[in-house]
């Protein structure tokens, strides 16, 4: 059994998505968010994240952490912040003294939809269906972060091409 928790970065909401593959097939155990205040500073923000991080590795114990890889769009502001976000993670992560693993969007998307251009819904939609969830998830970070720990229980099960 392989315990994971898949982490969706965000500078204001960062999804978490706790996961295991019981050796039949890839469970939903539990998921949430990690929400910062817009208002305080950078710096505060950052801490925030990294005390929520560590009260969901204290609580839950994964073997693994998978976190979402950084992308690059049109907005480098926004790159750069997702990337101070994903070093604090993986901060918290390595002094838990968890093994860290890192997929890129369109891994994550082609792992669970099929296609590495999925949009959001398809990824929450099929995050339902291959998870048996009896509940839609508040927030598409939730499904993302999820979707990170799914893809990666099956990259680490020899399942490459998910289970479509």
């Amino acid at each position: 059994m392989s315990l994971t928790v898949g982490i969706d970065p965000g500078s204001y909401v960062t999804g978490y998505g706790l996961v295991e593959n019981n050796g039949r097939e890839i469970v939903y155990l539990d998921s949430g968010i990690i929400k910062v205040e817009k208002k305080v500073s950078r710096p505060e923000r950052l801490l925030q994240i990294k005390k929520g991080m560590d009260k969901i590795l204290k609580k839950f114990n994964p073997v693994d952490v998978a976190v979402e890889g950084i992308f690059v769009s049109k907005n480098v502001k926004s790159a750069f912040s997702l990337a101070e976000v994903r070093g604090v993670i993986l901060l918290s992560a390595a002094q838990a003294g968890k093994q860290i693993f890192e997929y890129s969007p369109r891994e994550v998307k082609r792992s669970v939809v099929g296609m590495g251009a999925a949009t959001k819904e398809q990824v929450s939609r099929m995050v339902g269906k291959l998870l048996n969830l009896d509940h839609k998830p508040a927030t598409t970070d939730e499904t993302d972060a999820l979707a990170i720990g799914f893809c990666h229980l099956l990259r680490i099960s020899g399942k490459l091409g998910g289970l479509l």
